[in-house]
């Protein structure tokens, strides 16, 4: 209902029922039809309402088994003893038409209270914000500096390009955590020889590292911590392992929990045998041993090399075959290579169910929305776009298993529960 704010000090409303069907033209005759020469001449409604005291009135009514009900709205600029006074003689009114009516008052409402309230409701959500916005004490200054400076310190390490502090490379012991945001945590308080897997799939650098470093895996205290931990314990040489307390992640770890956590680090065959995986780490007596062999076999090779040139120059050497790889796709992955070409350059998504048939197609700037509304259960989302962190989140919340695109964007932490893929993968 629309009232003129500037004219209207008080609402009257009303509450209507009949005997019979009644449209709003019948309700509003019957108020002025009834109430005229009631009040006299300086309350007559058709008076008040040309000269403005009195608003548009206004009906809202509904029918239902050969009877009508209704409330009727009364804008008022009288004072509070004239607009009672008009607010009373409504309930005089019975009949509407040929059907007996019954109008019983509900309420005189004063205008100008709801818009005070609303005023202080507003004024305190302002403050609030206000409030807010200025509290940037000392604390919050040197925490802005600090974040700076952590975020130049951040490194690209390895063919894989991983998140790592910049001690990475000198350092002879170094922390595996899971993600970028664990690295800046780490960094925050001073430790720089971090490096982050960035997923389950271990890369090929951190293996390398671990044959000549000794490897701290520093993972969550949750079950994507624990899934990370089993695949670092079996492909990569890990030494110790460090847990966040149970429930929380390493990127929101304290300093004081971060020291304490490494502190009590423990070996890892202690929780390779707790898990039930047989552990690939040696102890670090043995790396340095294994580096004295390794040593000892590059002069090795080097003393031969000379003998392998002298045996080339009098064999010729036999003709190379050339071999070419083939990428061998299930036909999950087949179906999902086919849906992301027929989507290329359309700027859309496909939401795909447990059998293939496409669910719905969406444009990729509503993906995300149409994900957290939709309640069909969805297997498979292919876009023609970039693989976003809030995506990968909706797919967790969804359990939605497998997420495509064109290539995956800025990713804070990729979840170990949905498998993601690229057009190179694809490729």
């Amino acid at each position: 209902m629309d009232i003129d704010p500037s004219t209207t000090k008080y609402l009257i409303s009303a509450k209507l029922s009949t005997d019979g069907i009644v449209e709003k033209p019948d309700i509003v005759g019957a108020i002025f039809g009834q109430t005229e020469g009631l009040l006299g001449d300086e309350l007559d409604l058709r008076d008040l309402q040309k000269s403005g005291r009195i608003g548009r009135i206004e009906v809202e009514v509904s029918s239902s088994k050969g009877k009508s009900e209704g409330i009727v709205y009364v804008p008022s600029s009288l004072d509070q003893v004239e607009t009672a006074i008009l607010a009373s003689s409504l309930e005089t009114i019975d009949r509407v038409g040929p059907c007996k009516a019954r109008i019983t008052i509900e309420k005189i409402e004063d205008v100008r209270v709801s818009k005070r309230n609303k005023i202080v409701e507003r004024a305190k959500q302002l403050l609030t914000e206000l409030l807010k916005a200025s509290k940037v004490s000392g604390v919050d200054l040197a925490d802005s500096v600090r974040q700076s400076v952590q975020i130049e310190e951040v490194m690209h390490y390895g063919k894989e390009r991983l998140p790592a502090g910049p001690n990475i490379e000198d350092s002879d012991a170094i922390i595996v955590v899971e993600g970028r945001s664990d690295v800046l945590n780490l960094l925050k308080y001073g430790i720089k020889n971090v490096i982050a897997v960035e997923g389950t799939n271990v890369p090929q650098t951190i293996v390398d590292l671990s044959k000549e470093k000794v490897v701290t895996a520093f993972v969550d205290g949750d079950r994507g911590g624990e899934l990370i931990l089993r695949e670092l314990l079996q492909v990569a040489e890990v030494d110790f392992v460090a847990r966040a307390p149970a429930g929380q992640e390493v990127e929101e770890l304290t300093q004081k929990q971060i020291v304490k956590c490494l502190r009590n680090k423990a070996p890892a065959d202690q929780f390779a045998e707790m898990l039930n995986i047989p552990s690939g780490a040696p102890k670090n007596g043995q790396k340095e041993v294994r580096r004295e062999e390794e040593r000892g076999d590059r002069n090795r090779r080097e003393d031969d090399r000379g003998r392998h040139v002298r045996e080339r120059e009098q064999k010729p050497l036999p003709r190379p075959v050339e071999e070419k790889a083939v990428r061998r796709f299930s036909p999950e992955q087949a179906r999902y290579k086919s849906v992301l070409e027929e989507l290329s350059n359309s700027s859309k998504a496909k939401l795909l169910n447990s059998t293939g048939n496409v669910l719905k197609e969406v444009h990729v700037s509503t993906l995300a929305d149409t994900l957290k509304e939709t309640s069909e259960a969805v297997t498979a989302v292919i876009l023609d776009g970039i693989i976003t962190q809030r995506v990968l989140d909706i797919a967790v919340e969804k359990n939605i298993s497998t997420v495509v695109g064109v290539k995956l964007g800025n990713i804070a932490k990729l979840p170990t529960s949905v498998e993601v893929l690229t057009k190179e993968d694809l490729s």
